[in-house]
């Protein structure tokens, strides 16, 4: 009974540890980022890793979501004769909801690991505590570039996969199923709101502050050698991916009602 309820014990200590990390890396990064240096051509260099190199997974994903919600809708609404509302639904589903989401997933997939795996063996192999050796923050140096990185440019994303989306969902709806493309264009823009919109970048800014701050505190904490490296790569991935959603839930809550 004893052996059983230490290992509970053991368990929940872990995970309070490993929680408390990110409010405490937090911190420590809104209070660097009042005062110099900030290294803008580490944070230019950043950019173009999670904006640039992220434009093929994150466009290719949102043209077949856009295809596939069109063609989907149109099976749906054809049963009752509401084949003009697939560009509404469509758009609506991009905007809100399908672009954030899907880009959040994918950039967590491809830049969440990265982050992860190159700070995580810059912490094994002591490149990290010979920072502080030069006289060097790396929370300053590493960490913060590359969450501004991810926060500018994943509401970047997700306008282009929005984009993209629609107009995967109109190549569906005019070439194959024969639909009036003035009245797919009409419909995918009458019932857009400003504040779907607004609504769909808050979630990119908040889901790009997840990715950052979660795949750099695993790095930046990592232990255990290679090991550890895997483990933290595949932790920043999976905690991001599971943040995503149910800040996705809570967002959507508070913006919508």
């Amino acid at each position: 009974m004893m052996q059983w309820l230490e290992s509970i014990g053991i368990r929940v200590e872990h995970i309070c540890l490993q929680t408390g990390v990110y409010p405490m890396l937090l911190l420590q990064v809104i209070r660097r980022l009042y005062t110099p240096p900030w290294f803008f051509a580490h944070i230019i260099s950043q950019c173009e890793k999670v904006g640039v190199q992220s434009l093929p997974v994150v466009l290719l994903t949102a043209i077949f979501t856009g295809m596939v919600l069109a063609l989907q809708s149109w099976v749906g609404f054809h049963r009752f004769g509401a084949e003009s509302m697939v560009a509404t639904v469509v758009s609506l589903s991009m905007v809100r909801e399908l672009g954030p989401v899907l880009v959040g997933l994918m950039v967590a997939g491809r830049v969440g690991a990265s982050f992860a795996a190159e700070l995580g063996t810059m912490r094994v192999s002591e490149q990290i505590d010979a920072l502080w050796t030069l006289s060097t923050d790396p929370i300053r140096y590493l960490i913060i570039p590359r969450i501004i990185a991810a926060t500018l440019m994943m509401p970047l994303l997700v306008i282009l996969a929005d984009a993209i989306g629609i107009f995967g969902g109109y190549l569906v709806s005019v070439l194959m199923l024969e639909q009036n493309s003035q009245v797919y264009i009409e419909r995918a823009t009458l019932f857009l709101k400003l504040q779907d919109l607004y609504s769909g970048l808050l979630k990119a800014v908040v889901f790009g502050g997840i990715i950052g701050l979660v795949s750099c505190a695993e790095g930046f904490y990592c232990k255990g050698g290679a090991q550890g490296v895997g483990q933290a790569t595949t932790r920043a991935v999976v905690i991001s991916a599971m943040s995503i959603l149910i800040s996705d839930y809570f967002l959507t809550i508070w913006i919508f009602q």
